[in-house]
C-alpha cells in the first residue's frame, strides 16, 4: 500500500502505521519543504513545548484536549525516528522494540520471578537493573542522572537518587534550617555588593543557586515537582498583574504612571478576587 493509499484509507490501516506513512510522504521529495528542513536539533525547541503543553493539559484536567496533546507529542517520536531511520541508524520499530524490551526486562516481578511487592520494592529493582544494563555499576552514583532537564527537575531528581542512599535530611526541619542559612548566606552576599565588584556578584549568583536548590529539596520531600510549583504561580502571577492592571485602568490610571503604592494597593486587591 502506498503512502497516499493508507491516507485515503485509514480503515484499511493501522492508525500508528497510518502516521508514519504520513511522515515519511511529508520528509520525500514533494513533500512539505518546511519538514524536509528539519533535523534533530532543529526540532529541540518542539519537543519542549509540545512536552509542556501536555503537562499543562493535565494540570487543567482537559481530558479532551489531552488527546491531542498526546497526538502532537507522539508526533515528535515519530519525526525523530523518521530522521533516524534516514540516516541509516534504526527506525521507529526500532524505537518501540527496545522500550517494550527494556519495560519487560525491568519488570521481572511481571514477566519472570522476583518478589518484590511493593512500590518501593519495584522502583529500588528498577535502579539496580538499569545500572547493571548500563554497565555503570563502576561510575559515579549520580552519572548522568537527569541530564538534558530544565534545572529545577534535575535538581529534585538528583536529591531523590541521593535520598535512596540515605543522603537525604531526616525531617523537614532540616530543610527548613538548611534554607535558612543558604538565605542567610544570599544576605551576607547582598551587603557585599553594595560595596560593588564583580567576585561578590558571583558570590550572590552561587549562593542564590544554593537556596534555589534547598527549596527544592522541600518540594521533592513531599513529591511536589518544583517546576510544576513554579509554572502555577507564574499563572497566578500574570492573572493577579492583569487584575491589577485592569483595576488601574478602570480608576483612570496606568501601569506607567501609577506609583509604587498605587500599584501594591491594586495587587492586594487582585489576590482577594484571583486565585
Amino acid at each position: 500500500m502506498t503512502d497516499d493509499e493508507m491516507i485515503e484509507c485509514p480503515e484499511q490501516a493501522l492508525q500508528m502505521d497510518r502516521l508514519r506513512s504520513i511522515m515519511h510522504r511529508l520528509r520525500a521529495p514533494g513533500g512539505c519543504p518546511w519538514d524536509a528542513e528539519q533535523t534533530h536539533e532543529s526540532l529541540l525547541s518542539n519537543l519542549v513545548e509540545e512536552t509542556y503543553e501536555t503537562v499543562d493539559t493535565i494540570k487543567r484536567g482537559d481530558w479532551n484536549h489531552l488527546k491531542e496533546e498526546l497526538g502532537d507529542l507522539l508526533l515528535q517520536v515519530v519525526f525523530h525516528s523518521e530522521l533516524a531511520e534516514e540516516a541509516g541508524r534504526y527506525n521507529f520499530d526500532d524505537v518501540a522494540r527496545g522500550v517494550s524490551d527494556k519495560l519487560v526486562r525491568r519488570h521481572p516481578h511481571v514477566y519472570a520471578e522476583s518478589n518484590v511487592e511493593n512500590t518501593e520494592g519495584v522502583l529500588n529493582q528498577w535502579d539496580a537493573i538499569k545500572r547493571q544494563e548500563k554497565g555503570n555499576e563502576q561510575k559515579p552514583y549520580l552519572d548522568d542522572i537527569g541530564k538534558g532537564l530544565p534545572s529545577m527537575l534535575r535538581a529534585a531528581k538528583l536529591q531523590k537518587k541521593a535520598s535512596k542512599v540515605g543522603f537525604d535530611w531526616p525531617d523537614d526541619q532540616g530543610v527548613m534550617s538548611k534554607i535558612s542559612e543558604e538565605l542567610a548566606e544570599v544576605d551576607v552576599e547582598l551587603q557585599a555588593l553594595s560595596e560593588a565588584g564583580v567576585v561578590e556578584r558571583n558570590n550572590l549568583a552561587e549562593e542564590i543557586g544554593d537556596l534555589l536548590f534547598s527549596v527544592v529539596n522541600l518540594a521533592r520531600r513531599h513529591s511536589l515537582d518544583p517546576e510544576i510549583l513554579l509554572e502555577s504561580t507564574n499563572v497566578k502571577f500574570e492573572k493577579r498583574f492583569a487584575a491589577m492592571d485592569l483595576a488601574l485602568q478602570n480608576s483612570g490610571n496606568s501601569l506607567e504612571g501609577a506609583s509604587l503604592d498605587e500599584m501594591e494597593l491594586e495587587w492586594q486587591a487582585a489576590k482577594t478576587s484571583t486565585n
